[in-house]
């Protein structure tokens, strides 16, 4: 990865209000998401819906700026984002990288447990198969998509 990748990356994650620290830009370069997930996240004035929709698609575009497939998702637990990621299928040449379960990893990080009952996920599009599981393995309680942050419901296994 080339520096002037490296600042691009690191400036879109500013700009979405990702709280990138010294210590998190550190980590973005090394690849450790491990000290990026101590990093405290900067929470919406307003805790709804709608911000939270706000900043699923704010790391959508934080994908799609460098150089990612264009989604975003944030994980959400009593009022407070616990979780963020953008899409690193691309960056991190990793098929699972999508965002949702990006997002699941860094809540899972931050909390310290793989049990996210109670957290409801705010995703820029509707989640695939994938990602659906593994909200669902979670624990995760309700899944909301699109701009409008439609609701879902709860996931499920399988849709078909």
């Amino acid at each position: 990865m080339t520096e002037a990748t490296r600042i691009a990356r690191r400036r879109a994650l500013v700009f979405a209000g990702a709280a990138v620290t010294a210590a998190g830009a550190m980590a973005l370069r090394s690849g450790s998401l491990e000290a990026q997930s101590r990093d405290p996240l900067p929470q919406p004035d307003r805790p709804d819906k709608a911000a939270f929709m706000e900043r699923a698609i704010a790391m959508r575009d934080v994908a799609a700026r460098a150089g990612d497939q264009p989604y975003g998702a944030v994980i959400v637990k009593d009022g407070r984002i616990v979780g963020q990621a953008p899409s690193r299928v691309v960056t991190a040449t990793d098929p699972t990288a999508h965002a949702e379960t990006e997002a699941i990893r860094d809540a899972a990080r931050r909390l310290a447990t793989r049990d996210l009952s109670g957290c409801e996920i705010y995703a820029s599009t509707r989640p695939c198969p994938m990602c659906e599981a593994a909200a669902y393995w979670a624990g995760i309680a309700r899944i909301h998509h699109g701009a409008d942050a439609a609701d879902a419901g709860a996931p499920r296994l399988s849709r078909c």
